[in-house]
């Protein structure tokens, strides 16, 4: 009778995991429900960043803005080199503080400087108060949650698995054994099911209200072919999206080993 205690842990890992993510789901929802008044308002190009990619994608698209305006020369080589030292928005001037006094910096250090400037913090607060954003300790929950039945699910399999081929298992228990073990699989699976409906994509930083606006910023960017569609490109899909090699490489540049 071993394979009772491994039914036990089957259960006590899938309804451990099944109520987190009951849990977590209730939470997002009442988020939405507070935060709906919000969804017919428009979004600026940080703000879109900010939802579509968290802090560095804010940082990001501050680059490549005032790459775009000629006053911030960004190498292939992976070096940002000031060309305008007057920032016009308090995101701008985070990165050129970021990059230094002497007017040039690796781009990597200032990217990661630049995320966490005081002006991204105040735009996340903004964008968490007006319900668009996840709040800060929500960020990974139901994702967190979601991968932890999943985990949860294999587990069932493995000690199912376990319990059937073990050599003191008689044959006419087998059936039987299955089928307790079929139990917390279809418990996982359904949790998943539901999940997979009602609360994807499991964003880790906007909101549905906030996904809702960055949907509809993202289709006015396929239709466009100006700069402000350039950036919003670059606010809602990120550098990979933009088909310019030496500007994907400028982001990408790595320093070699020692």
């Amino acid at each position: 009778m071993f394979w009772v205690l491994l039914l036990l842990l089957a259960w006590v890992a899938a309804g451990t995991t099944c109520t987190r993510l009951c849990l977590a789901s209730v939470r997002a929802a009442a988020v939405v429900d507070e935060t709906d008044r919000f969804s017919g308002r428009g979004l600026t190009l940080y703000e879109a960043a900010f939802l579509s990619g968290g802090p560095a994608r804010v940082a990001d698209l501050t680059l490549v803005s005032m790459a775009r305006q000629r006053r911030l020369l960004l190498a292939h080589t992976g070096w940002a080199t000031v060309v305008d030292p007057r920032g016009r928005d308090e995101m701008e001037r985070s990165v050129l503080g970021a990059i230094g006094p002497y007017g040039q910096s690796r781009i990597a250090p200032v990217r990661t400087t630049a995320a966490a400037a005081e002006s991204v913090r105040v735009l996340a607060d903004r964008l968490v108060a007006a319900g668009l954003a996840v709040p800060d300790g929500a960020r990974t929950t139901v994702a967190g949650a979601v991968r932890q039945v999943r985990a949860a699910a294999a587990a069932v399999l493995v000690l199912g698995a376990v319990a059937l081929l073990m050599p003191s298992q008689a044959q006419e228990n087998r059936a039987l054994v299955a089928i307790w073990f079929t139990l917390p699989l279809i418990l996982t699976l359904s949790c998943l099911a539901i999940a997979r409906i009602e609360v994807h994509p499991y964003t880790r930083w906007a909101s549905p209200a906030g996904q809702h606006l960055l949907s509809a910023l993202a289709r006015r960017a396929d239709t466009g072919s100006d700069d402000r569609t350039y950036l919003t490109t670059v606010a809602v899909r990120g550098i990979r999206a933009i088909g310019e090699p030496d500007l994907r490489a400028a982001f990408a540049h790595r320093e070699p080993p020692a």
